[in-house]
């Protein structure tokens, strides 16, 4: 029986596809009845079969964010190789390249479960669909520098009024991303919580808040205090999900789907966290 796998890859960091190409020779020296799809995530959509056995992605954490909230629904098991900078989702470094394609092939392997979020925006009165986030979920100002005022209801009760340039609901695997550069906490990737944090915080009071994973989290943006109108961006896992006036909301929740990553090697969370953020 033949083991599928797709190799996402972007020829701007793999020039010719070259990367991608030479992992497909070697799964394949590795074991014969592998088959592998090369897809260039930059001119093609990001798609794979439900089937498939792995998909290994090519490049840094932005790529790896791509192509598991493009593929929430298949939860088919993410190795990373890392062609980008810290590359904090991609266990595997060029070097080790071999040996870990090696362990795929026989499958020698762990998977490790991560949660994602789930939300949409109401804009205008207007529902839109669910979106999906392995990272986080940003509401942040747009427009001139003023300040921004963002009410926030956990479980439809009233937490605060936070005034920033931002607030940030990130998953543990999200915390060490846009959440750490907030000041929030470094969370080991498989607990189960939601952090809310806030960005350039108007307060000497501000602090991060650890949620429940089972709550429900409303975000929704006030009106200014000065003559001109505010405008703040929604984003999941970096990418636009539209413009929100005063009076318009996100409602983020613990995604039912998880993100299924491949852990290849014994290193420790802490002991990753040290090799990839000093």
């Amino acid at each position: 029986m033949a083991l599928k796998y797709t190799i996402i890859t972007n020829h701007l960091r793999d020039e010719g596809l070259l990367v991608a190409k030479e992992v497909a020779e070697k799964l394949t020296a590795f074991n014969p009845a592998s088959e592998c799809r090369i897809l260039d995530m930059i001119d093609e959509k990001i798609c794979a079969d439900a089937d498939c056995e792995a998909l290994i992605v090519l490049g840094g954490d932005g790529t790896m964010l791509k192509v598991a909230t493009a593929l929430h629904k298949l939860e088919v098991p993410i190795l990373g190789i890392n062609l980008g900078n810290v590359g904090y989702l991609t266990e595997v470094e060029r070097g080790d390249m071999d040996a870990a394609l090696k362990r795929l092939a026989e499958h020698d392997f762990n998977l490790e479960e991560r949660m994602m979020l789930s939300g949409h925006t109401v804009i205008g009165g207007v529902c839109s669909e669910d979106g999906h986030a392995l990272n986080d979920i940003v509401l942040s100002r747009l427009g001139e520098l003023q300040m921004s005022a963002y009410r926030v209801h956990v479980n439809g009760v009233f937490l605060g009024d936070f005034y920033a340039d931002g607030v940030i609901l990130c998953t543990p695997t999200g915390s060490t991303g846009y959440n750490l550069s907030a000041g929030g906490p470094i969370v080991e990737p498989p607990a189960q919580l939601i952090v809310l944090s806030c960005v350039a915080s108007h307060s000497l009071k501000a602090r991060s808040i650890v949620l429940s994973a089972e709550d429900k989290i409303r975000m929704e943006l006030l009106p200014g205090s000065g003559v001109k109108e505010l405008s703040a961006g929604a984003y999941f896992d970096g990418v636009s999900k539209g413009v929100l006036k005063p009076g318009d909301y996100i409602e983020v929740r613990k995604s039912q789907r998880t993100c299924r990553i491949i852990k290849l090697w014994s290193d420790t969370f802490l002991q990753v966290m040290q090799k990839k953020l000093n």
